[in-house]
Formats: C-alpha cells, sequence, structure tokens
C-alpha cells in the first residue's frame, strides 16, 4: 500500500503522458516560451505502463487517470490503455483532457478500455474561450464532448475555472447548459500552478462566490460528506436531481485530511501532492540495470515517497511558495 504517516492511503494514481498542450490557458500557460520536457526525458510508453502495472499489482492503485499537458497528444495512448485496461486486477481509467481531439479518438479510447473523461470548458462564449485559451477552438472542444458522451464515455465531467472580468457571470449558463447536455458540471477554484506565477488570491473566484452565483437560478441541496468520500469535489443536487454539481475548493475549502491521490509526471517523478516542493525521481530505477532497476525496488522508492507526504498543501501557510513546475508539468 501507498500509506503515509497522516494513515492516509492512496489508490487514485495520476499519469502525465506529455507536459505538452494545444492551447494556452491564461492560468496554466505563459503564451510562448515554456520550455517543453526533451523527448529522452519523458517517459517512454513500455516504462509507463510498467509503472501503472507497478501501482496496480503491488501498491494497491485501483483508479488512473491519464492527464498531461495535453494527453490526447500523446502518439500511443490508445496502446497505454489498452495495456494497462488487461491489467488485472483492472484499474478504473479516465481522461482529463481539453478536448479538441475528443471528436477523432472517443471511439478508440472506448474500445482500448477507457472508462470516462473529464473535459476542461471555462466558457460558452467563443470569444471569451479565445481571450483564455490563446486559440479559436470553441466548437472542436464541443463536438469533442458530444463524441465522448456518444461513445459511452460518461460521465462526462466538465471542469470550468471562472476568472475576475473573463467568464465569472456564466456560472449559471453553464450549469444549465450541462444539465440539458447531460454533463456533469465541477467548477475548480484558480490555483497558484501557472507557469508565470501570476496567481494571487486577492479577487480569486471563490467557491463561495460560485454557489451564491447559482443559487440565483438554481436550488442546491448538499450532497454531503458521506457520499463526498474522497473525491475533490463537494457536490450538490441541482433543482431536486438527478443532476448535480461540484466545487472543487482547493483554496478556501482544501481537502487534504481525504486525499487518496498519487502523482506522477511525464518525466518519471513521483509527486505526493499537486503543490509539494519535492519529487521523487522513478525514471533512474527504471532505467537501471540489475536489482536497482527491479520492480521490487521501484515499489519501495514509491512507498518510501508517499510515506513522507505533508499534512496538508501549505496553502494557508505564510511561507508558501509556488511550486517551480507548472501545472502542464505536473499533470492535474
Amino acid at each position: 500500500m501507498l500509506i503515509d504517516t497522516y494513515g492516509r492511503v492512496a489508490t487514485d494514481l495520476r499519469v502525465s503522458l506529455t507536459d505538452r498542450c494545444n492551447l494556452r490557458c491564461t492560468y496554466c500557460m505563459p503564451e510562448e516560451g515554456l520550455q517543453w520536457l526533451a523527448k529522452p526525458d519523458l517517459l517512454t510508453d513500455d516504462e509507463i505502463v510498467r509503472l501503472i502495472r507497478i501501482a496496480v499489482t503491488q501498491l494497491g492503485v485501483t483508479e488512473v487517470r491519464f492527464t498531461g499537458g495535453e494527453p490526447l497528444l500523446r502518439p500511443g495512448l490508445v496502446g497505454i490503455v489498452e495495456r494497462c485496461a488487461a491489467l488485472e486486477p483492472r484499474p478504473k481509467m479516465s481522461l482529463t483532457t481539453n478536448g479538441i481531439g475528443l471528436k477523432r479518438t472517443a471511439e478508440a479510447l472506448k474500445a482500448a478500455g477507457l472508462d470516462r473523461v473529464n473535459v476542461s470548458l471555462d466558457t460558452l462564449r467563443p470569444d471569451v474561450f479565445k481571450t483564455l485559451t490563446r486559440r479559436d477552438r470553441h466548437r472542436d472542444v464541443l463536438e469533442g464532448m458530444a463524441a465522448a458522451r456518444e461513445a459511452g464515455l460518461t460521465p462526462v465531467k466538465v471542469n470550468s475555472v471562472l476568472m475576475p472580468g473573463l467568464n465569472d457571470d456564466e456560472a449559471p449558463d453553464l450549469l444549465a447548459w450541462a444539465v440539458e447536455n447531460d454533463y456533469e458540471l465541477r467548477f475548480i477554484e484558480q490555483m497558484p500552478l501557472d507557469a508565470q506565477h501570476g496567481w494571487k488570491r486577492d479577487g480569486m473566484i471563490t467557491a463561495g462566490d460560485i454557489l451564491e452565483s447559482l443559487r440565483t437560478r438554481f436550488t442546491l441541496t448538499e450532497e454531503g460528506q458521506e457520499e463526498r468520500g474522497s473525491a475533490p469535489a463537494e457536490r450538490w443536487i441541482v433543482d431536486g436531481g438527478p443532476h448535480t454539481v461540484g466545487v472543487i475548493a482547493s483554496v478556501t475549502r482544501p481537502f487534504c485530511a481525504a486525499c487518496d491521490r498519487t502523482r506522477l509526471t511525464a518525466d518519471g517523478q513521483v509527486r505526493t501532492c499537486l503543490f509539494a516542493t519535492e519529487e521523487t525521481d522513478l525514471r533512474a530505477a527504471l532505467r537501471s540495470d540489475g536489482e536497482d532497476g527491479s520492480d521490487e525496488t521501484i515499489a519501495r522508492i514509491w512507498k518510501q515517497a508517499m510515506w513522507g507526504k505533508k499534512a496538508g498543501s501549505g496553502l494557508d501557510d505564510p511561507s508558501f511558495l509556488q511550486p517551480s513546475r507548472p501545472m502542464s508539468a505536473i499533470g492535474g
């Protein structure tokens, strides 16, 4: 098991497949100039599958989420999913994507064994989308989401970040649209993970702001902690059901005490938390000969890394330092 000193057990593995992305969202990346990881530094398909196999068969991982960057940019994605679906026990598998490539890949991913997708979409307005992402691809995202739904990659979850002065008035419209299209909407507070380190707590759209806005049009009934479990999103039943809306309040309502996640970067580093400033290298062990590169050695290194996981993210600590690597390199 991947257990820490606070008794938390990590069963949910987030795997970043690439640091590259075909959008340039303002809260994640600068418009240009971001240095990509060199190809030799990236894990190969075989290395990724091997680490997932070790996690599932030796360390108790039951869920795998493929992230990026943009994971649909990984050429071997379908093959990776197919090979992981053949593992015993078979993990639940999902994908977090910007949705641009889903129209052409949804059916193949479903056939390979992917269970569902999370799609990032912050606005229903094409002009605002272009401002937020610096790309004119709004229609592609909507078509990709519809393709995922039709392929059976459900529930399709939609992740939205509200930014002051851009889309902070769209919460009710986004929820009405999600209900109409049978998507599960989740708002995410903006987090200090941008490459340009421009995040400021002052002026951030908080969970409280979001809920206040939603209640101008909808009746929300809190689902409760028992239903939530270790999920990052607090959920509310919308107008008596069956649809729900979630809020991931990493900044104002941290949920560290129930965290069950372990993270693997595209270059083979274990991260115990999105906001961690330290990483543990698994790539070196993967590429070592003999006992130093054995499954048992890799599992032991991984266990040791998770044993040292801190109690919380440290966001409220005056000495908090933003991770030097942006979300695109860490994996969401």
